[in-house]
This record gives structure tokens, C-alpha cells and sequence, in this order.
């Protein structure tokens, strides 16, 4: 389980300060989604450590880690004689890594954090019969009461070397172990872009931090439980005469090295790999928390997505899915979007302004005239002591439907023949009011179509009257 919760309804603990798992996204994604979890993590180490392509599936558990003095004879007697030693297995000593044996070793660390005063601890050897007797003990499960004096504090901290070192592979596993080489690498860079000899303390901090969570579950907490007490263990240096470089050479071989190897088959790697031991006891405090991107890549693929969620998880997940999200990225765009046009729209009318001040303050002359005419043209056109700006004033136009049913119901002509008249006049405004007066003389549609007729009849009359007559005055004149 990630964690449990506990309801009291005690109203004297109400004001307790409640706890917070800030990397709750981050375990949860570990436990349900492993594999999501474990490409977000490997794709960041990558980004900070140059791992090629045999040694990223080694640390990805795609191929079979290649490690140092595999194809070496020269040492193959002092290999076997490690690995016969391995083979008497036990319930704790000798297995793999299990929360059974976890449980019982937290006993020996917890005895050592009350006694860290101890000089040479961890260096100097305790008693060989009293440590097989806390063995035997420890793998059959019985109770150990080590306050009773029975054991001495070295007997108890050779005891935990011995179970680090029985272990199948190292606390820190055989895939990692070329990306410890690569982190010890890292260094600063100069103004000029060359690797310097200092150590790159913030990037190798977060390459650890990234490597630690794809540790399994069991390795990464008794790692946690025994680099707090070496940490512990080293803030007492001036009792216990044991620094940090220390204790790093004598956990190093348990904990990092590979397992059925020499110091030859090391050689230059064994200075890289007790720094980096050294290294992770002084800054054991800060190793075993997510970097900031990483938890909030954990919290956004719960919380932008419509991931199922169980009853346990008291309602921590309600939040807009990712398709919920879309329309209010679109509000906020089109919200954006409209401040940008008003403000833009705010400044060309400041700069209106500005502008007919200045055409306002200039001598009286023509050209002053012009510019003002032209202002006055347009409608947005703001004078010097308007403060806000005025819409422009809508210009009257006539409704087709309501000026053409008038001229059914009160003319009796059809629409087309007036607008072909209006637009022949060249000045509509006096046609209009010639228009009105001839209602007001002929009094009525009828009269008014009744005159025009009379008015056609005779205009062909006179013409005609007139052809005769000059056909009359030939005739006279021919004869």
C-alpha cells in the first residue's frame, strides 16, 4: 500500500498539524503504472548521464549487465571461494532482499543509532561466537532483546556488513552500476565549455535522486535506513573517529561493487566508486525525494486525465479531466484574445486624440481646415475635450419594405419606375418636394395619372396639327 488513512473523530487531535506526502503522485504512479513511471524516470537520468545503448538496457533490465572481471581468470579462485560462501542460504542472511528480512535487520540498525559513540565502529571487528549466535537468531525469527548487554555494538554493526554482503547482488543491483561510474563523472564546465576537475554536486544530486526511484521497493528502504545511520554515524566522527571516507570504504564493496569481483578487477574504478559512496552519505538527505518536475509529472497524469479512482483514495483526484480542460484553454485564449484588441484599440484612440489636439492647436489656414474636414469625415474622429470615445452616429437609411408599401397603398405605381426616375434627377432632394407639391395640386393618385395622360394626349395632338401643316404648306408650294 502507498499509505493508509486513519479517521478520528477525536476532537482533541483535530488541531494536530496534518501530515503531507508531497511524492503521493510519484509512489502512485510507481505501484499502478510501472511502466509509465519507469520511461518518465530513464528518460531524465539519460538527459543528465551519457549512457549508450548496451549500458541503457542493462539499466532498463533488457539485456544482462556486463560487469567488470566476468571473462577474468586471474583471480577465479578468490571468486568461487565468495560464491561458496553465498551458497548456504538462510530466511534473512544469504537470500534476496524481502520485507521478512528487512524487518529483522531494522533491529541492528536501531541499536546502532543509540550507540554511535562506539570508536572504530564498523572498523574494528566484533566477537566471531557472539555474532553466529545473533545470526542464528536473526534467521530463525526469535526475539532479540540487544539491550540486555549481551552483544557489543561492533558485534551488531560487523553483523550488518555481513548481511550486505551475503546478499545475491548488491543493495545498489548490477544495473546500476555503470550509471554510478557515469555519475561520478560529472563535472563543471568552464566559461569556455571544458570539463573542469570539480565535482557537479547539484546534477549528480538529481541524477541520484532519479536513480533511487527505479531501485526496487525493498533495496530503496533499506538503503534509506542505512545511509541515515551512516549519515548519523559520521556527525559523530569526533567520538567514533569514523568520517564519511570512512565508512564509505567499508560499505562500498557491499553495497556497490559487483558481486564476485576483485580490487583488480576494478582497478581505476574503485577510487570513482567509494567517492560516489561517499558522496551519497553526505548528502543522504536530500536523495530519497522526487525532483520537483518529476512529482509534478506524477500529478498532472492523475489529474489531467479521467484515471478510474478508488474509494481509498478520499476524493483527492477531483479535478477537470484533460477534455474538460480544453474549453476552458479556449475561454482563457478568447479572453487573451479580446484584452490584446481592446487594448490595442485603446491606443489608436489615444493616438486620435494626440493627433486632433495638435491639428487643433495649429494656426488658422487652409490646410488646418482640410485636416479638420477630414477628421470629420470619419466618425471615430474624437475632439480634443472628449474623454471617452463616442460611436459613431448610424446613418439614416430608409426601410425598403416600409417606404415601398407606402408607395403601393398612397402612389399606385410600382417601386421600379420611381427608383428609375429617382436615379435619373441628379439632385433627389427637389425631386422629392416636386413630387409632394403635384400631390398637393392634383390631390389624388387618380388625378395625377388622369393629368399626365391629358398632358401625353396633347403633346401627340400638337404634333400632329404641326405635320399637317407642313405637308399643307409643301402641297401649296408645288402647285
Amino acid at each position: 500500500a502507498i499509505c493508509n488513512f486513519v479517521i478520528c473523530n477525536d476532537s482533541s487531535l483535530r488541531s494536530q498539524p496534518i501530515i503531507f506526502n508531497p511524492d503521493f503522485f510519484v509512489e502512485k504512479l510507481r505501484h499502478e503504472k510501472p511502466e509509465v513511471f519507469t520511461e518518465l524516470v530513464v528518460s531524465n537520468i539519460t538527459r543528465l548521464i551519457d549512457l549508450p545503448g548496451a549500458e541503457l538496457a542493462q539499466l532498463m533490465g533488457e539485456e544482462d549487465p556486463k560487469l567488470p572481471g566476468a571473462n577474468s581468470t586471474a583471480s577465479g579462485f578468490f571468486r568461487s571461494l565468495m560464491s561458496l560462501k553465498r551458497k548456504e542460504k538462510g530466511v534473512v542472511f544469504g537470500s534476496p532482499l524481502t520485507e521478512e528480512g528487512i524487518a529483522q535487520v531494522s533491529q541492528l540498525i536501531e541499536y546502532l543509532h543509540k550507540n554511535l559513540r562506539a570508536e572504530g565502529l564498523f572498523r574494528v571487528p566484533g566477537n566471531s561466537i557472539r555474532q553466529q549466535i545473533l545470526k542464528d537468531a536473526l534467521n530463525s525469527g526469535t526475539d532479540i532483546d540487544l539491550d540486555s548487554g549481551e552483544f557489543h555494538s561492533n558485534d551488531v554493526a560487523t553483523l550488518l556488513k555481513m548481511f550486505l554482503g551475503e546478499l545475491p547482488e548488491p543493495l545498489l543491483t548490477h544495473k546500476h552500476f555503470h550509471a554510478h561510474l557515469k555519475i561520478a563523472d560529472l563535472t563543471l564546465f568552464d566559461e569556455k565549455g571544458n570539463k573542469t576537475s570539480t565535482p557537479d554536486k547539484e546534477r549528480q544530486i538529481e541524477a541520484l535522486q532519479l536513480l533511487f526511484l527505479i531501485l526496487p521497493a525493498p533495496n530503496r528502504s533499506l538503503l534509506k535506513l542505512l545511509l541515515d545511520l551512516l549519515y548519523q554515524t559520521a556527525k559523530k566522527q569526533d567520538k567514533n573517529k569514523m568520517s564519511a571516507h570512512n565508512l564509505a570504504l567499508m560499505f562500498a564493496p557491499h553495497i556497490l561493487w559487483p558481486r564476485n569481483v576483485t580490487a583488480n578487477d576494478l582497478q581505476e574504478n574503485i577510487t570513482k566508486l567509494n567517492n560516489g559512496v561517499t558522496f551519497m552519505i553526505k548528502h543522504s538527505q536530500k536523495l530519497f525525494k522526487a525532483p520537483a518536475y518529476i512529482r509534478e509529472c506524477a500529478r498532472l497524469h492523475y489529474l489531467g486525465s479521467r484515471a478510474h479512482t478508488s474509494k481509498d483514495d478520499l476524493d483527492l483526484l477531483t479535478s477537470p479531466s484533460s477534455k474538460e480542460l480544453q474549453p476552458l484553454k479556449s475561454q482563457k485564449r478568447s479572453r487573451l484574445d479580446t484584452c490584446h484588441q481592446e487594448e490595442t484599440q485603446q491606443r489608436t484612440e489615444e493616438a486620435l486624440k494626440e493627433l486632433f489636439r495638435h491639428v487643433h492647436n495649429m494656426p488658422d489656414s487652409a490646410k488646418k481646415k482640410k485636416l479638420i474636414r477630414q477628421f470629420n469625415k470619419h466618425p471615430t474622429a474624437l475632439t480634443p475635450g472628449s474623454d471617452v470615445p463616442t460611436s459613431p452616429a448610424p446613418r439614416r437609411t430608409r426601410s425598403r419594405s416600409f417606404s415601398g408599401l407606402i408607395k403601393r397603398k398612397v402612389l399606385g405605381t410600382p417601386v421600379i419606375l420611381e427608383r428609375k426616375s429617382r436615379d435619373a434627377t441628379p439632385e433627389p432632394e427637389r425631386v422629392s418636394k416636386e413630387n409632394v407639391h403635384l400631390l398637393q395640386k392634383c390631390g389624388s393618385p387618380a388625378h395625377m395619372s388622369q393629368a399626365k395622360l391629358k398632358s401625353l394626349e396633347g403633346r401627340k395632338e400638337e404634333s400632329c396639327r404641326r405635320m399637317r401643316a407642313h405637308l399643307l404648306s409643301k402641297d401649296s408650294s408645288s402647285l
